[in-house]
């Protein structure tokens, strides 16, 4: 889901103008990307719906309205009886919804298929299935990166492990980023490609459903502090397709494709790590939590940058990792 605007959350002022920046450089970016590869990654531009199926659930959405209008997201406020227009198989008694027009979505995992058919492409070496265990560092600069016990010399390294960044040894502490995993079940449903029950990103009050052209619906995500937990649990599987069901009686009758666990990589505070690390020649891209893939055009272009040029461009110095830094103690 590229939802920088339906996702915008008071206090997050600065990621929201970092997620729509990068939301903005989507429509090229899956242009270019489908060029290179020859795969389509699913870019879809039908936008977002959030519903409300309550009166609280309705204040709670006007206040989100209320506050994403002053960053300036462009919204819609609908009725029920105006998003069944648009959707109508949502529940009858729906009270009212957003329309959010530039929140887009595209297929993850068509999208690392054409990445990397794009890289190997472009003449890349790619190390399948090889943790990397350990970076060098000697002289206060990186030296060097170590999968098992072969040692791979590089000039510089870029730490994108994602929730497994601090995993990564031999990285000093002040240097390593804050990264934790968050754990999210989710699961497909079946529908009929041609004749699909949604066409939206729908956003309810517990629960995101996003329809794939190939006819899956995904549903997620439970948001757990549970570590690398990779275990679906009763619990987590009924809230997600009661969830849904409230927003879509319809989905009853749908057959389970798949269900999973994803670990997102969730900082301190929810934001991203990006840049320098204060190591020379190690650069953080790592942190993104729910945003990996929306985010991921203005990483790309920002850590490429500082790697060509060394300039930090002025969309990234905010997420940068001395803001974790412990204020320095005054002397008495």
């Amino acid at each position: 889901m590229l939802a920088a605007g339906i996702e915008a959350e008071p206090g997050e002022a600065q990621l929201y103008g970092l997620n729509r920046r990068s939301q903005q450089l989507w429509p090229g970016f899956a242009a270019e990307l489908e060029t290179a590869s020859g795969i389509s990654v699913g870019y879809r531009d039908e936008g977002t719906l959030a519903v409300a199926l309550t009166r609280d659930d309705a204040a709670r959405l006007r206040f989100h309205y209320d506050y994403q209008r002053k960053l300036g997201v462009p919204l819609e406020w609908l009725s029920g009886v105006e998003a069944r227009r648009r959707e109508p198989h949502l529940h009858p008694a729906l009270a009212a919804a957003l329309l959010s027009p530039y929140d887009h979505q595209v297929d993850n995992r068509a999208l690392v298929v054409a990445l990397r058919r794009a890289f190997l492409a472009a003449g890349g070496r790619l190390h399948e299935h090889s943790p990397v265990g350990a970076v060098d560092i000697a002289g206060g600069r990186v030296t060097a990166v170590r999968v098992g016990e072969r040692r791979h010399a590089a000039d510089r390294v870029v730490l994108a492990a994602g929730a497994w960044s601090t995993a990564v040894a031999g990285i000093p502490p002040s240097a390593r980023p804050p990264v934790r995993p968050v754990k999210g079940q989710m699961l497909a449903l079946c529908m009929a490609a041609d004749a699909p029950l949604l066409r939206h990103v729908l956003w309810t009050p517990t629960v995101y459903l996003v329809p794939r052209r190939d006819g899956r619906l995904i549903i997620g995500g439970t948001v757990e502090e549970r570590g690398f937990d990779a275990s679906l649990t009763a619990g987590g599987v009924f809230s997600l397709l009661e969830g849904a069901w409230r927003a879509m009686p319809g989905i009853e009758e749908l057959p389970i494709d798949e269900m999973w666990v994803g670990f997102r990589p969730g900082s301190r505070d929810d934001a991203p790590v990006l840049g320098p690390s204060g190591v020379e020649d190690l650069i953080l891209a790592t942190g993104h939590h729910r945003n990996g893939i929306l985010l991921t055009p203005v990483t790309a272009d920002a850590v490429s940058r500082f790697i060509l040029s060394g300039e930090v461009d002025e969309t990234i110095r905010p997420f940068a990792i001395d803001r974790f830094a412990a204020p320095a103690k005054e002397e008495a």
